[in-house]
């Protein structure tokens, strides 16, 4: 699906596998009104806006930023590192929660109340960096009973650490119910692309 996203600058958290370190500063980026990002948001006209990062929940203009994309014709999803509170998040936003695997350096900063506070259209993502990062979502989501919630589960393979082949097998072989996602702009346009 077409998708605009919306790149807030600055994150508190670490990743090993943080594929967009320009964002990580807090002062990255351009600085715009909310004003103009909804603008530039509504000329682009495509059905889907991503607000990601850095920790897009890390910036105080996230909220009313949300808010005003939601006014848009067009679905609304926040993508999260999981570190911060989502309950504030408006309703008409889908809320894309990541799970912090052990390899990431940052499974302690998992908030696990945000939980109980997904809904439908939600979904709960897994970067994993290998087998023992396989292993343990696995037992995290069965722990968890999420397989109860009817959240989509996404488990992605880090860029050039995991194979996507082995972690097809894998899913296969565990019958795991979750969706395995691809990052394809990295394979259609190369990993050091920006802005496509």
């Amino acid at each position: 699906m077409r998708c605009t996203f919306v790149r807030l600058a600055g994150c508190p958290l670490e990743c090993s596998y943080c594929d967009t370190p320009q964002a990580i500063p807090f002062d990255s980026g351009d600085v715009m009104s909310i004003d103009a990002v909804v603008e530039h948001v509504r000329k682009l006209g495509n059905p889907l806006v991503l607000v990601t990062g850095g920790e897009p929940l890390a910036q105080r203009a996230c909220m009313p930023l949300l808010e005003s994309l939601c006014r848009l014709d067009g679905i609304v999803q926040l993508e999260t590192s999981g570190a911060l509170p989502i309950e504030a998040v408006p309703a008409d936003v889908r809320r894309i929660v990541d799970i912090k695997t052990p390899d990431s350096g940052e499974c302690g900063s998992n908030r696990l109340s945000n939980l109980a506070n997904l809904r439908s259209g939600d979904e709960l993502k897994f970067v994993l960096c290998g087998r023992a990062d396989y292993e343990w979502s696995r037992d995290f989501i069965r722990r968890h009973r999420l397989t109860d919630r009817n959240i989509p589960l996404l488990f992605s393979a880090a860029w050039q650490r995991l194979s996507l082949r082995d972690l097809s097998v894998w899913i296969i072989e565990d019958r795991l119910p979750v969706r395995m996602q691809v990052q394809l702009h990295k394979i259609i346009w190369g990993a050091e692309a920006t802005g496509v």
